[in-house]
């Protein structure tokens, strides 16, 4: 089976976490799923990419909320035998000077074209490794900076290695995020010069090289979003793999910055959206930092009614979402309102059997739905109760909310029970539900299902964010922030509304304009101007879906950075 992926060049392309299908938990939330866009547009679109990343056999974790509103974590098992196959390869890595074994298992992503991409899934749960060996590509960011770290050699060294051993002939390789920039020390060993040739002084390896073949995406202006580990923890775990003055030089004097190290040694380097790249020149002076704002895939995210909408009206919006441009005079208003009435259903009885909570159909719905953290500010709409209940009292309205938490930010988990305490206050008057266990599934339901998309970020923290973008699709307009792709996105009371303006964020000075554009703007088009909101339906499918699309991405990756 792998050999019918072997016979032509293929760019690499390794993260640390990919959305492949609901019911496989390799992801947590936007890297991954951005990575299972990239492959599924790569797959349409038939351009030659091998994906690789961790098999994570228990998943990121499963999401419980008790009666007051606790995160409780359950490890979310799967069994890769039931959806991938086994391949007769291994490779073996050195950490803390004891060989760990690396077996690959391969997923073929189907596109909705028929294109096939292959997904090689590392897995070092073997019966040659020892116990702790065995559990390292168990547990999706778990464990500790050393767990963490063996997380990574894992998947830049050894999938590098596998690679090779596979057969693959990689044309360059695309690193998504910094998790796995391990791989281009590996390229340094293959590209280094005979020992003989080297001058005293002079650095063994071929650095322009493994330049040339490499591609980096950073997808954070968050600090704490670049991994760092200790040179220390480094040599007790890896000691001897390079020089340590060479991964100084690299990746940074004091510790080993993974993102620095990425930087360093890839010859393009991109952010997310045009902010984002801004941010990142800020952030990493002296660095060309280029800008291909992120897309979602469109047939993945588009509900049912939505698809049948398109495909009776612009046959080969799939391939070509800019056909989408012309739904607002090809599409009449009340087949839109009636294609959302359907999705409206369907979130509506998914939230009365998820949480036993009963949405008015004839009330509208406002959705928020993201990672749960501090800079995301899912607690904005709620920071002024009275004031969104005098609101309520004059239009009323509806709130879907959902996320996780990483087990580890205390500070996200509180959010989680703010919120549930601002559910409670509001019993009513406002009707607010909680779905429990955010996955791919609950996404499409809720971007579909809405009546306003919200996005509330601290600025200018958001790289990207590609939620809105999904609504989009479902012609589901945004009230955001503006900051990440909803700058390029948002015009205003065309696709969407904006909060606040550009700048600094100011928590107070954003949550009064979201209020305001709520009470003064927003709900009275909803319920007053049914042919006006239509339009803005129309205007976020005809001016955002038909761009902020994982196919325009592809296309700007293939020319700009896979064909050089």
């Amino acid at each position: 089976m792998i050999k019918s992926f072997t016979h032509e060049p293929r760019i690499a392309y390794f993260s640390m976490e990919i959305a492949l299908r609901n019911d496989i938990p390799t992801y947590s939330g936007g890297l991954g799923v951005l990575a299972g866009d990239t492959i599924r547009s790569a797959a349409d679109l038939e351009l030659p990419l091998v994906a690789v990343t961790l098999v994570s056999r228990c998943g990121y974790f499963r999401q419980e909320i008790d009666a007051e509103g606790r995160q409780i974590e359950h490890p979310d098992e799967w069994a890769p035998g039931e959806h991938a196959t086994l391949l007769d390869a291994k490779v073996a890595v050195t950490l803390e000077g004891r060989t760990v074994w690396v077996a690959a298992w391969l997923y073929v992503l189907e596109g909705h074209m028929n294109g096939r991409q292959p997904v090689i899934l590392l897995d070092t749960d073997l019966p040659e490794n020892n116990p702790e060996d065995r559990e390292i590509t168990h547990y999706l960011y778990g464990g500790d900076m050393r767990y963490r770290l063996k997380q990574e050699v894992v998947l830049g060294i050894g999938g590098s290695r596998l690679l090779q051993a596979l057969g693959f002939d990689v044309r360059r390789y695309h690193m998504n995020e910094g998790h796995s920039a391990f791989l281009a020390l590996e390229l340094m060993l293959r590209h280094a010069y005979p020992p003989e040739d080297v001058r005293p002084g002079e650095s063994p390896y071929d650095i322009p090289r493994v330049r040339e073949r490499c591609i980096f995406t950073t997808h954070t202006p968050v600090e704490a979003g670049h991994d760092r580990f200790s040179y220390e923890l480094w040599q007790q775990v890896m000691d001897g793999f390079v020089d340590l003055a060479t991964l100084k030089q690299l990746a940074g004097e004091t510790d080993l910055n993974m993102t620095r190290l990425a930087l360093n040694l890839s010859e393009h380097v991109n952010g997310v959206a045009k902010r984002h790249a801004e941010v990142s020149r800020r952030m990493f002076p002296g660095y060309r930092v280029n800008a291909i704002t992120n897309g979602v895939h469109p047939h993945f995210w588009t509900c049912d009614s939505f698809t049948r909408l398109y495909d009776t009206h612009l046959p080969g919006w799939c391939h070509e979402p800019e056909l989408l441009r012309r739904a607002d005079c090809c599409i009449d208003d009340e087949a839109v309102w009636q294609a959302h009435v359907q999705a409206r259903a369907g979130l509506i009885e998914r939230v009365q059997a998820r949480c036993g909570v009963a949405l008015d159909p004839e009330v509208a719905i406002l959705g928020f739905a993201r990672r749960m953290t501090a800079y995301k500010r899912p607690d904005l709409l709620f920071s002024d109760l009275e004031r969104l209940r005098e609101i309520a009292r004059h239009h009323p309205f509806q709130v879907v909310l959902a996320g996780k938490a990483h087990p580890r930010d205390e500070g996200g988990r509180q959010l989680i029970e703010r919120l549930h305490r601002h559910i409670r206050e509001l019993v009513g008057e406002i009707t607010v539900a909680y779905l429990p266990g955010y996955d791919l599934d609950t996404a499409l339901a809720l971007v579909s299902g809405v009546d306003v998309w919200l996005n509330t970020p601290l600025r200018p923290l958001e790289a990207s964010g590609t939620s809105g973008m999904k609504a989009a699709f479902n012609g589901v307009p945004s009230l955001s922030v503006l900051d990440g792709w909803w700058i390029e996105g948002c015009i205003e009371g065309v696709t969407g509304w904006a909060v606040g303006n550009s700048n600094e964020s100011d928590n107070e000075g954003d949550a009064r304009s979201l209020h305001e554009k709520l009470e003064q703007v927003v709900l009275p088009l909803y319920y007053g101007d049914r042919r006006g909101w239509v339009a803005v339906m129309k205007g976020a499918i005809t001016k955002n879906a038909s761009y902020f699309n994982s196919h325009r991405m592809m296309r700007r990756y293939g020319v700009e950075a896979y064909i050089r």
